[in-house]
């Protein structure tokens, strides 16, 4: 029987995430998307707090940006599809199969692909940034098992989040980022900036230049993402926090329920269970964002009359100020 209401929209379901039994998977995945990312380090001029190389998350997985390398080319890891695409801009493409195999398989025939659509693989080290233990991409030989059904899983609660993220992005009228992530760290990600200046970030990060760090936290800002979890934090989780961290930011009160602050991290976590257990996901996702950035707004004593406004809405251009 057809939709009484053709008009209506069911929301998609946020699926279930399993970390320990998705692990040996996931980090494949981010080995592989570290070498992505890479190859569009190393042909990308440099865009402040390193935005030149992150990746988007699309409806079939996850791309490259535009690399301007052999004209133009992109990258995308077809979740849907279980296939790794590179396309030129002379309409060459090449790809290989996503599926179980070692790091550095995976690095020698993307190596291949890049080569066989007229491109260089570029000059950007070939080790893991931000691991603990970074062993050199053609040194990992290890077999990787590749679950195709936990990645697309994975591949659509990063839909769902981006979707809240976009949403929570269009209330804020200073400078903010894309909604993009990161493959050093493997997580999807929104930041919302002052407008001042930081102090110098001590670095230390594992496998990361001190420079790349001090760059990316160079002014005040508040961050909120998504992470599949990893040994610190062995669950999916949503997170936000502040640099520089103002005074009292680890004791906002009013929080939904679930969410709290991790000292060893430096931030507030919301479980990813939480969230698709609620009534509504979105909005309770959207109120840890909202909150949490109130808080390091007020803090911090941002501007907030100069940078919030309410949420965009399809096809509603916002008054100028001179309207009012």
């Amino acid at each position: 029987m057809a939709n009484a209401n053709p008009t209506a929209r069911t929301p998609p379901a946020w699926p279930a995430l399993d970390y320990a039994a998705g692990r040996a998977t996931r980090e494949a995945l981010h080995l592989w998307l570290q070498i992505v990312g890479k190859y569009a380090l190393s042909h990308s001029p440099w865009l402040n707090h390193g935005w030149h190389s992150t990746l988007r998350v699309t409806p079939c997985g996850i791309r490259t940006q535009r690399v301007p390398d052999a004209g133009g080319t992109e990258v995308e890891l077809d979740l849907l599809g279980s296939a790794l695409v590179i396309r030129a801009a002379d309409g060459r493409s090449a790809g290989f199969a996503l599926e179980a195999m070692s790091v550095a398989c995976f690095f020698e025939r993307f190596r291949a692909a890049v080569a066989c659509v007229g491109g260089s693989p570029g000059d950007a080290q070939p080790v893991p940034n931000e691991l603990p233990q970074a062993v050199p991409f053609a040194e990992d030989t290890a077999e990787r098992p590749y679950d195709d059904a936990g990645v697309c899983a994975l591949h659509q609660a990063l839909l769902r989040a981006a979707e809240v993220f976009d949403v929570f992005r269009s209330s804020f009228l200073g400078k903010s980022s894309p909604v993009h992530l990161f493959w050093g760290s493997f997580d999807l990600a929104v930041t919302r900036f002052s407008g001042r200046r930081a102090p110098c970030h001590p670095g230390g990060v594992p496998h990361l230049s001190d420079a790349v760090a001090r760059e990316a936290y160079s002014h005040e800002l508040h961050s909120a993402g998504f992470w599949p979890g990893d040994a610190r934090l062995p669950e999916a989780a949503f997170y936000a926090y502040a640099y520089p961290q103002p005074e009292g930011f680890p004791r906002i009160a009013g929080l939904p329920a679930g969410a709290r602050y991790e000292d060893a991290l430096g931030e507030y976590v919301l479980p990813y269970a939480a969230v698709r257990g609620a009534a509504d996901p979105a909005a309770l996702l959207l109120d840890f964002m909202d909150r949490t950035c109130v808080a390091a707004a007020d803090l911090g004593h941002w501007d907030r009359a100069r940078l919030e406004c309410a949420p965009g809405r399809p096809l509603q251009p916002r008054a100028p100020d001179c309207i009012g």
